[in-house]
């Protein structure tokens, strides 16, 4: 059986002076993963590294990805409480497992998970944040969401002290022959558009061509924030169409997550009282 080919880089970018991303790339394992800390110097870094280890190790120990995920939650918050990193550190992740022709993708907050197929980018991840709620809801269009300011607050992420356990969104796919999947933390998508995200993947090369491409691109563009990102490879083997069986082509099948959130009424609401909401319950992204 044909594995996957893969590309990974992370950069601390041009105006932080240390790194609180973490990844993630075991291919024995067939597990990639993106974390993007935050929580300040030396509490951030630590929260995506804990995050990455003990995904890596509930995966071997059998576990399922959003089992996985939902575990580094606990251990980041129990972590920080006995005196590891800080009380109140967390990150993000977007992680991607590989079982031959087949995966599951699952996330927390605003990294993301982009499919590369037949020469278009799509985003299949939906980020955690207010501004997608209010995107979801009609009342801001893509283009005042990306401007917007503040287009980097999350209501959830792997540590937060206000919630017990985090929701943990998951897609199932099959890969089908030449699609790449894209894992990145928001210092590559705030950075570079999707459009010019694509344009550097129909330039061709190596996955870890496109990736430091990608990287570089970002850090043109002011390199604000660190910038890490993995780019994944279907096997030699996928087929050129689906196969039968219960897991379909990620290009034809719907969003499906755990939970679809509030109800447009909700979003309003928060639209409406943004800054209480900001106050008690959302994390600034680092």
């Amino acid at each position: 059986m044909a594995t996957n080919t893969y590309g990974s880089k992370t950069h601390t970018g041009n105006v932080r002076d240390h790194n609180e991303d973490s990844i993630l790339a075991d291919k024995e394992a067939g597990l990639w993963i993106v974390a993007d800390g935050m929580g300040g110097h030396e509490s951030g870094e630590v929260a995506s590294a804990i995050a990455c280890d003990v995904i890596s190790k509930q995966i071997t120990a059998g576990s399922g990805l959003s089992t996985a995920i939902q575990t580094s939650h606990h251990e980041i918050l129990s972590a920080g409480q006995s005196g590891v990193g800080a009380v109140g550190m967390g990150t993000t992740v977007v992680a991607l497992q590989v079982h031959g022709n087949d995966f599951d993708i699952a996330w927390v907050g605003d990294s993301r998970i982009y499919l590369w197929d037949d020469g278009q980018l799509r985003q299949v991840s939906k980020d955690h944040s207010l501004v997608q709620k209010l995107l979801d809801s009609g009342l801001l269009t893509p283009e005042t969401a990306r401007n917007h300011p503040d287009s980097n607050l999350i209501y959830q992420c792997l540590g937060t002290l206000e919630l017990q356990d985090v929701q943990v969104d998951h897609i199932s796919g099959q890969f089908l022959k030449n699609q790449k999947i894209l894992l990145c933390s928001d210092g590559l998508s705030d950075e570079v558009e999707d459009v010019d995200i694509a344009k550097i993947f129909a330039a061709g090369g190596s996955d870890q061509e496109i990736c430091e491409r990608l990287v570089q691109a970002a850090l043109d563009n002011t390199g604000s924030d660190n910038v890490s990102v993995i780019v994944v490879s279907a096997p030699d083997d996928a087929p050129e169409e689906a196969e039968t069986g219960d897991t379909q082509p990620l290009k034809t099948q719907a969003f499906s997550a755990v939970n679809q959130g509030m109800s447009k009424l909700s979003i309003i609401a928060i639209g409406l009282a943004v800054t209480a909401l900001i106050a008690a319950a959302v994390f600034f992204l680092q």
